[in-house]
């Protein structure tokens, strides 16, 4: 059997939050029962999870959930007689790179925002010196109240990240702001909150998914990328503190965070969103799969089915990355992606120099795991120098960090 009908066996399992650690305080409000899911589901990331619970914390939830959750003993006192060799709020504090309070109830902002301290996780927070994450949950009305929005401001300018929960139906059926974030947006503020800030005060530009060329009101010529690729570029960009651009064609992904998005169809619209802002970033990444011909004639109405055969007469499209790469200033970072059924490596070096390009990223679509719409690639790496890095089959997640990390590298060369 050929390893590579079973691509999804032979990869490494990517976990961003892998040797992080975080401390995780759940408070007393209905929704610690999705704090549970998210501890599952940052241990499932790699991260090393302690949790506590305040005192109404447990009138919803136990310590022995938790503690199999994390696989490490929940704490819930300030003062205990198991734990007299150290200084619980010391030591808790010392060893975490991240608080994560969530919930975080009306009483605990209070707390934070007045220097009370009268339980382990209030005590804690005193004593943390690292970045801390509050997640607000409530009520509606106990959200918006004077009280606690005066608090929330006093958290915030004093440095304290504080994100705003969502709109909508809460438990006791009121509706309105005080519904906890969805795990994908505390993941990314989780990740955000701990990766090294590496491309701080830069602008990226990222190209995401196909564009669609229309025949007729109904039909359209496209490709099948999905854009996952791109967007996790743009993600990773921003989890790095870059100002990200990102310009995506028609895909069915969800917005990554802190991203400025623009969304376009053809390929005439991405050359334009992509000409509007281009002499203004520091790094361009073209991973859209643009289409190369365009029909020269679009049908104002739905063409019937008069005949056996159909003629379509295609012109080529703006050839983007051609464009830019013929007014690239001497400072910019310019990448391009190269997908393709034969001839990879050849046909990445003359994409590279064609185009005159800093950056190619190469992969074969034929190969299983490798080609559109996976949610892993293997791909080849080459700079203008012609050195050439070979990645294994990796999620694209990782494949976006590997990218960032050799942009970076170029980036200190210019």
């Amino acid at each position: 059997m050929d390893r590579n009908e079973h691509p999804e066996e032979n990869r490494h399992v990517f976990r961003p939050l892998s040797g992080k650690k975080i401390l995780f305080g759940v408070t007393g409000g209905i929704a610690c029962f999705k704090a549970a899911e998210y501890v599952r589901n940052l241990v499932k990331e790699g991260a090393e999870v302690e949790v506590i619970l305040t005192k109404n914390a447990r009138n919803f939830v136990t310590e022995h959930s938790f503690s199999a959750l994390s696989g490490k003993r929940a704490e819930t006192e300030l003062f205990d007689p198991a734990t007299c060799h150290e200084i619980p709020h010391i030591s808790l504090a010392r060893r975490a790179d991240l608080l994560v309070v969530l919930p975080a109830t009306a009483d605990i902002l209070a707390k934070f925002a007045h220097g009370i301290a009268d339980d382990l996780l209030s005590t804690v927070f005193l004593s943390l010196t690292g970045p801390v994450l509050l997640f607000p949950s409530m009520n509606p009305d106990m959200y918006s109240h004077p009280a606690t929005q005066a608090n929330i401001h006093t958290l915030k300018k004093r440095g304290t990240e504080v994100v705003e929960p969502e709109s909508g139906l809460v438990v006791c059926g009121a509706r309105g702001k005080g519904r906890l974030p969805s795990w994908d947006t505390v993941l990314f503020r989780i990740k955000k909150a701990l990766w090294q800030k590496n491309l701080e005060g830069k602008k990226i530009l990222v190209t995401a998914g196909p564009t669609r060329e229309a025949i007729d009101p109904v039909r359209f010529i496209s490709n099948r990328s999905s854009g996952k690729m791109g967007f996790k570029l743009a993600e990773a960009a921003s989890l790095r503190g870059a100002e990200v651009h990102l310009v995506a064609g028609p895909v069915s992904l969800e917005r990554p965070g802190d991203v400025n998005f623009y969304t376009v169809e053809s390929a005439k619209d991405m050359a334009e969103a992509v000409f509007s802002v281009s002499g203004q970033m520091d790094v361009i990444i073209m991973a859209a799969a643009v289409s190369d011909y365009a029909p020269q004639l679009k049908h104002e109405n739905k063409i019937k089915k008069t005949g056996e055969t159909l003629e379509l007469k295609l012109a080529r499209t703006t050839d983007i990355l051609m464009n830019l790469g013929q007014e690239k200033p001497d400072w910019q970072i310019l990448a391009g992606f190269c997908a393709e059924s034969q001839n990879l490596v050849e046909n990445a070096f003359s994409k590279l120099r064609k185009k005159n390009l800093d950056l190619i990223i190469a992969n074969d679509i034929t190969e299983p795991g490798a080609g559109f719409d996976s949610d892993t690639n293997r791909v080849i790496i080459i700079d203008a120098e012609e050195n050439i890095e070979e990645l294994p089959m990796l999620d694209k997640a990782e494949v976006a960090e590997r990218i960032l990390d050799k942009i970076v590298e170029l980036m200190d060369l210019k």
